[in-house]
């Protein structure tokens, strides 16, 4: 008989301590808290694609940057530019996401950009996906 083995992050074993900050801020004491690894990486990958290339103060080359798309037109080249550097920064700042399945649409007419990710955490079962519409 095969057992399906799960792999638990060390982290998850203290059940009451937390490990991240959960978006949106708009807890009772401003901030939320993330008791799982999974919320944990979750947030900070939407937190990611939120920010602007020079916006963190200490560290200006963190973020995605994908506001600004807002504001232009959608073309193949653009697709590709930004995928291949929100790839490459995924790599520095989250080695553990394996980027699964990464797309980015775009309606010039209307300036609305919809972004999602599917992805997984490398030696565990966890999976999900980050949808992120922004509208003008």
């Amino acid at each position: 008989m095969a057992y399906n083995v799960r792999k638990i992050d060390p982290l998850d074993l203290q059940a009451r301590k937390a490990i991240g900050i959960d978006i949106p801020f708009a807890g009772q004491a401003v901030f939320n808290s993330t008791y799982q690894s999974a919320d944990a990486i979750r947030a900070n990958l939407i937190n990611y694609f939120l920010t602007g290339k020079g916006e963190r103060r200490l560290n200006p080359s963190f973020g995605a940057g994908l506001q600004n798309v807002v504001f232009q037109n959608i073309t193949n080249n653009l697709v590709g530019t930004l995928r291949e550097r929100i790839l490459d920064d995924l790599e520095i700042y989250f080695p553990r996401v394996v980027v699964e399945d990464l797309r980015l649409e775009g309606t010039p007419s209307t300036n609305t950009v919809i972004f999602s990710m599917s992805y997984s955490i490398s030696n565990t079962n966890i999976s999900d996906e980050v949808v992120i519409n922004f509208e003008q």
